[in-house]
């Protein structure tokens, strides 16, 4: 029972609240989307503001894919811009990366008009090799922010949670793209509970604060000139998220949709989005 205790406390510091990511290159939401937000109390979008890429001659991490903002977000809505590093980006330090990054987030929201920014959040899919440099460059991140009174929170893949905890004050744990692509006609690679199986045990000793980012969409491919569509069955996502609540029920407070497009709302019925949300 101790257990429990440690860790229900751990997750009880974030906000009860349900979210989505939004992961397209223009902020602009149809009326399907806007109702969403609405139905299902999203408090919360993690937009991606732009990716930090290695440069064409490999010498330095650039900005790449940047996001322009045709529409604002309905209000009482928070923003949360949200930057994805590549991994090689991670293999040395580079200097006043931190820096770089931070000051073009604070430029985009104030070009854009975008106030009411509390937190940012940094994606990246560091491997034992460049968590050190990640590491090291999420405090810098953190040190820039600190004037500005903003949160830092950082993505947390399944095989990450073997790894001490990164310096951020919560994880999203992303319970998808859990699978090998190469052995996709055995396995689904966005989800698939007998993935995600081997790593429930870690749930509960994780130290840091945990949101849950689930899989709602669909990944289109093309395999030696045959289109494979991948989709993850409602059952299979809701299977996984019973599972891990199990194991740790402070991952039931702060629930993520990957991702906010009126094609995935209409791939699920209201009621598996309700279960999807349901604290």
């Amino acid at each position: 029972m101790t257990g429990c205790g440690k860790q229900k406390s751990q997750d009880e510091s974030l906000e009860q609240c349900n979210s989505v990511y939004y992961w397209r290159t223009d902020l602009r939401l149809d009326s399907t989307e806007r109702a969403f937000l609405s139905q299902y109390n999203i408090n919360k979008v993690y937009c991606r503001y732009f990716d930090v890429v290695m440069n064409d001659d490999g010498t330095e991490p650039s900005p790449n894919a940047t996001i322009s903002f045709s529409d604002t977000l309905p209000a009482g809505i928070e923003l949360i811009p949200t930057i994805y590093i590549t991994e090689d980006c991670m293999h040395k330090p580079h200097k006043d990366l931190a820096k770089k990054i931070v000051d073009r987030i604070l430029q985009m929201n104030e070009t854009n008009d975008i106030s009411n920014v509390r937190e940012i959040q940094i994606d990246c899919d560091y491997t034992s090799k460049s968590r050190q440099t990640y590491y090291k460059f999420l405090e810098e991140v953190r040190n820039q922010l600190s004037s500005k009174k903003y949160q830092l929170s950082t993505t947390i893949r399944l095989h990450q949670l073997s790894m001490p905890a990164p310096p951020a004050d919560y994880g999203v744990l992303m319970v998808y793209n859990t699978g090998n692509p190469l052995k996709w006609q055995e396995r689904n690679p966005i989800l698939d509970y007998r993935d995600v199986y081997p790593y429930l045990s870690r749930l509960d000793d994780y130290p840091l604060p945990l949101a849950t980012a689930y899989p709602v969409y669909q990944w289109i491919r093309n395999i030696q000139n045959v289109r494979v569509e991948h989709t993850v069955e409602a059952e299979e996502i809701l299977k996984v998220k019973h599972a891990m609540e199990k194991e740790r029920p402070g991952l039931s407070r702060s629930i993520i949709a990957y991702h906010l497009e009126t094609d995935n709302i209409n791939r699920y019925k209201p009621e598996t989005y309700e279960e999807i949300y349901h604290h």
